[in-house]
């Protein structure tokens, strides 16, 4: 009676002193994108010095509901019965993304997502993916005469995960050890599952809750005499057009949302500078974050000397801390301006660091994980993008860069060195 179909959706120093001391006609889904492996870093886990510049999911929360991405009332008379092309309308567009980049950069978002899958035991959409915003055929085989809804859907999936750092912990006896904890970064995610084809009738009994039963309560199922006046064809649907324009408005302020591409410009602030100054050094290495002359350059490993002019000196500003994470504005003595992650490329995995004017700007903020009291390696993570600082290899001239789970080789771990 009817056939499916499956496929693929497309003074620091003070503070470190101080530390010191479906059924029925539903569509069988298919395998999507492979789920990654479940959690493996669990908060409380020990962990080392060159995990400081990096960090790993943990997901908070996961809603499943299902999601109709295309929809078409039809009515079949006696006389039309057999196989028919129809072409359906958009419903909803679904696409994958995770945190404030709106895709999936990175080996974080794709860990978070395998992460979610692997929790809720789905097939989820790993990388950056959308749903079909055009409209769609569906053939489909009628062999009784009815009021049909022809629908493609799926399980769309959402929900908010945070960060799991290496930072320092002091434990019961007071001694500290480095350990996995959950950092205040956090953020939503979205994705989904199998996109499956159907059609559903008013009078089928469809499972709450199933893709089935939401395209069912788009379907127009009025009384049989008001169905009737209906010529065989397709059927207006008052809840279908109602649920398209909600869309087709939530898209569109997604679009402009999206347009902007980054938060409203900076101004300039006053600062609350801790007075030590100090370099971002490589571990036992000569070479240090140094700040661009030039206002197109970014910050890069250069080493120290009479020639740095203060552009290896740094102060923090306007330094805050809770559980244990500081989060503080990094200030340039050399050129005046604040650390930050530019505007229009912040939504890029390896986008540089850079100087700007400083200003009300979380792209401006780092939080900043410590090493055990006595030592000065340290961790950055930029407020806004959730990333970690780090570099892609030792060397002069090398840009300090953005990666979302930071690195694995322990070149995001730095050294805080008063001057």
């Amino acid at each position: 009676m009817r056939r499916t179909r499956n496929r693929l959706g497309r003074g620091l120093g003070a503070l470190i002193a101080t530390a010191t001391a479906a059924v029925g006609l539903a569509a069988t889904p298919a395998a999507a994108t492979p789920a990654a492996s479940g959690q493996t870093i669990q908060p409380g886990q020990t962990c080392t010095a060159a995990d400081l510049g990096t960090r790993h999911p943990v997901i908070k929360s996961t809603e499943v509901s299902p999601a109709i991405t295309h929809f078409k009332g039809w009515y079949v008379t006696q006389g039309s019965t057999g196989t028919q092309t129809i072409s359906t309308n958009v419903q909803e567009t679904i696409s994958v993304s995770v945190g404030v980049n709106g895709s999936v950069q990175g080996s974080f978002a794709v860990e978070a997502l395998g992460t979610v899958g692997a929790s809720l035991g789905l097939n989820v959409q790993v990388n950056y993916t959308t749903t079909s915003s055009t409209n769609k055929s569906i053939t489909w085989d009628f062999y009784q005469p009815g009021y049909y809804g022809l629908y493609e859907g799926t399980k769309k999936v959402t929900g908010t995960y945070g960060s799991l750092n290496c930072n320092r912990t002091q434990q019961g006896d007071g001694s500290w050890a480095l350990k996995w904890t959950e950092g205040p970064d956090t953020g939503s995610y979205t994705t989904f599952t199998t996109l499956e084809e159907g059609a559903v009738r008013c009078e089928d009994k469809v499972p709450a809750n199933s893709i089935m039963r939401k395209a069912q309560d788009l379907l127009d199922c009025g009384s049989p005499a008001a169905i009737a006046k209906h010529p065989a064809g397709p059927v207006p649907s008052a809840k279908a057009e109602a649920a398209k324009a909600g869309h087709e408005a939530a898209a569109k302020a997604e679009k402009s949302v999206k347009a902007t591409g980054s938060p409203a410009p900076n101004t300039r602030a006053a600062l609350d500078c801790q007075p030590a100054v100090y370099r971002i050094d490589v571990p036992g290495k000569p070479l240090n974050w140094s700040a661009p002359l030039l206002a197109n350059d970014g910050i890069r490993l250069r080493e120290s000397n009479f020639f740095s002019a203060h552009l290896d000196n740094w102060r923090l500003c306007n330094v805050t801390e809770n559980n244990g994470v500081i989060e503080a504005s990094l200030w340039n003595w050399g050129n005046g301006g604040c650390a930050t992650v530019p505007a229009n490329i912040a939504n890029q995995e390896q986008a540089y660091l850079t100087t700007a004017t400083c200003g009300e700007d979380d792209l401006q903020r780092f939080y900043i994980y410590r090493d055990v009291p006595g030592s000065s390696k340290i961790g950055l993570q930029n407020k806004y993008t959730g990333s970690m600082m780090g570099h892609d290899r030792y060397a002069d001239g090398e840009l300090i860069r953005q990666y979302s789970s930071g690195r694995p080789d322990g070149t995001g771990t730095y050294t805080l060195t008063a001057v």
